[in-house]
């Protein structure tokens, strides 16, 4: 497929698909964007509260921008390499890498002018009540072989687009979920990590500081950098904010709290500074995701 480009301001989508092709099994039919259609639907991708599976290889000038993605979005990629915007900045996801954008945020991605992407993607759609599938020990980039999720996402395709046989298409949807989990609740945790974050998660108005948190992992701060950004792709105290961003959108979406008092909350004296924050890592102000 290669649909017609589209394109709007920056407070608006964003699909510039160009020259791109992609295959995408959805699991309705009622949002019928131009984009999607004649794509094959299996219902049974609904069990696992997933949107859609695609595969996509893309060239400049592809560029997509969701404002309000709802739902957790996974992408591996096996071609090439392209930018994706997360935690509030550009980062390259490369060739087996993956990147795990979390719920109700701003995202974005495009292809860099010079370089092939390909990647396949699992696009889960979640409510703000639902648990999503992105947890404190959810990376957001590393390393990952997206080979068997390309291949799930082909098998569940062609069935689809074939025989359609529900009970062979139920092995490629779980297929394809299970190579999603395994990327975004990974099983190997290490136990300081774990140790590290369930301390402070419950107490995150603390002003928490890299010295105490390498102190209760018991490793040195340089450690302790290396040991996060290989499992989550982040600094510690840029994992500290992504968790106290996920309490905040929490509150904001649940509480009549006043802004200023959900800020305390989660560790920020200055209401205009987590102001300031939120919206570059959410892609919105507090009120305006409110």
């Amino acid at each position: 497929m290669s649909p017609h480009n589209s394109s709007s301001n920056g407070s608006e989508d964003v699909l510039v698909l160009g020259d791109s092709t992609f295959l995408l099994v959805r699991s309705d039919a009622v949002e019928e964007r131009p984009w999607m259609a004649g794509s094959p639907v299996c219902p049974l991708l609904k069990q696992h509260h997933i949107a859609h599976v695609g595969i996509l290889r893309c060239r400049y000038p592809f560029e997509i921008v969701r404002t309000d993605q709802s739902g957790s979005y996974m992408m591996a990629c096996f071609g090439g390499e392209g930018s994706v915007r997360v935690d509030g900045a550009w980062k390259t996801v490369r060739s087996g890498e993956a990147c795990l954008l979390p719920p109700f945020v701003q995202n974005s991605f495009r292809c860099k002018e010079d370089k092939k992407w390909d990647f396949c993607w699992v696009r889960y759609l979640e409510s703000r009540e639902q648990k999503p599938i992105v947890s404190q020990n959810s990376p957001v980039l590393k390393e990952y072989d997206g080979g068997p999720l390309k291949a799930a996402i082909e098998g569940m395709y062609s069935e689809t687009c074939g025989m359609n046989s529900p009970s062979i298409l139920g092995y490629w949807v779980d297929l394809a979920h299970q190579y999603a989990l395994r990327f975004a609740q990974p099983h190997d945790y290490d136990d300081r990590l774990w140790r590290l974050w369930n301390q402070v998660e419950p107490d995150l108005n603390r002003k928490w500081n890299l010295c105490e948190l390498a102190e209760i992992a018991h490793v040195s701060e340089e450690h302790l950098r290396r040991l996060c950004r290989k499992r989550y792709g982040r600094s510690p105290m840029q994992h500290l904010t992504f968790l106290r961003i996920q309490r905040a959108k929490h509150l904001l979406s649940s509480t009549d709290d006043k802004i200023e008092t959900i800020a305390h909350s989660v560790g920020y004296e200055n209401a205009f500074t987590f102001s300031t924050l939120f919206k570059k890592w959410v892609g919105w102000s507090p009120s305006q995701y409110r």
